[in-house]
């Protein structure tokens, strides 16, 4: 069964279609913004998910202290969009990142991540053709296993390299906990602080991580601020992960059921170049809000198989549904532009500025 929006959108802008309630983002803006305020920590929402300088805005707008991004490239759009403090989360190396860095701290105030000596040794050149001291925060692994130093042994001696440096200055620490890893976290924090006052420097800046971390906001004594970033849409992963409800996920994928070839199964026009293959170790491919007990069982680049065995109801040929996804960045990272709804009707388009922004 196809909703009259749904029909409207196919009609106006073709299938597959990413699909943003206004009204869900602008609450779930609300919603974070409390938590971070209620918490006592600031909100640097990770601009990784929407990709867009005028939901950056909005951000900014509704109390945050800046943003985050995870490559250059995004940071130049945001920075060219008139955004001032933004945090790179995320190692920087080699002469060409080195002159672009250097042109945006120009212009915007900039702080960078490092957990090793390579690209800490490389970061004076950008502080250099800015004309200004570079603030840089150490990386920290607290148990994500994924960057970061090991050891606040490490830590304490990169930021004394930072502070040596000529145009940097050591701003604190930049740490993604696990979900249950808080403890652990603190313990690093803690010891990491400890011995880089014992050589006269302190952490103005102590960035935690992550919307699954939602449950976690301002449990790590001394956090300064919060990096949240798919909360913006929210998608199945965090619907699972307990952070977000069905109603706070604001973006949908519309998709034509073009091919019912047998009573059991289906195909939709959302393949795995609208919906990628990242399953975020759940089942199935999104969720379908008309048939939730349809399976979207696998891919090819235009087609989405859909399983039907399970579903009480099953989608015609034409039909137009709506999914969540299940990991929303990479979707909204393969689109030009999302349509923008509030209720029942269309509003227009914005465009996914920093897509594709890879270095």
């Amino acid at each position: 069964m196809t909703t009259p929006l749904a029909a409207k959108i196919a009609r106006e802008y073709g299938t597959p279609c990413a699909v943003i309630d206004m009204d869900k983002v602008e609450r779930n803006i609300a919603r974070i913004q409390k938590a971070c305020d209620e918490a006592g920590v600031a909100n640097r929402p990770h601009i990784k998910t929407h990709k867009n300088p005028t939901i950056a805005k909005m951000q900014v707008a509704a109390g945050a202290k800046g943003i985050t991004c995870q490559k250059l490239g995004e940071a130049e759009i945001m920075a060219n969009a008139g955004i001032d403090d933004i945090l790179i989360s995320y190692n920087l190396l080699g002469e060409e990142k080195m002159a672009r860095l250097g042109a945006l701290q120009a212009k915007a105030n900039m702080t960078v991540a490092a957990d090793n000596s390579t690209v800490v040794t490389g970061l004076p050149k950008a502080a250099a053709a800015s004309g200004r001291p570079l603030s840089v925060v150490v990386e920290c692994d607290t148990g994500r296993k994924r960057a970061g130093v090991e050891t606040p042994a490490e830590a304490i001696a990169l930021a004394r390299e930072i502070a040596a440096s000529k145009g940097l200055q050591f701003a604190g620490f930049m740490m993604y906990p696990t979900e249950t890893g808080w403890a652990d976290a603190q313990k690093f924090y803690d010891e990491a602080l400890a011995g880089v006052r014992a050589h006269g420097l302190d952490a103005k800046i102590v960035s935690t991580g992550g919307t699954p971390n939602l449950k976690n906001i301002g449990k790590l004594k001394g956090g300064t601020e919060h990096r949240f970033g798919t909360y913006i849409y929210n998608d199945r992963m965090q619907v699972a992960a307990g952070s977000a409800t069905w109603d706070d996920c604001a973006l949908h994928i519309y998709s034509t059921v073009v091919s019912r070839a047998a009573p059991e199964r289906g195909i939709l026009d959302a393949g795995s170049k609208t919906l990628t293959t990242d399953t975020g170790g759940l089942d199935g491919h999104g969720l379908i809000l008309e048939h939730p007990e349809a399976k979207i069982a696998k891919f090819a680049e235009e087609h989405g198989f859909l399983d039907l065995s399970r579903s009480n109801t099953r989608p015609n040929v034409g039909d137009v549904v709506r999914i969540v996804p299940n990991h929303v960045c990479v979707v909204v990272n393969m689109m030009d532009e999302v349509v923008m709804v509030r209720g029942e009707e269309i509003i227009g388009t914005l465009p996914v500025a920093a897509r594709g922004k890879l270095r």
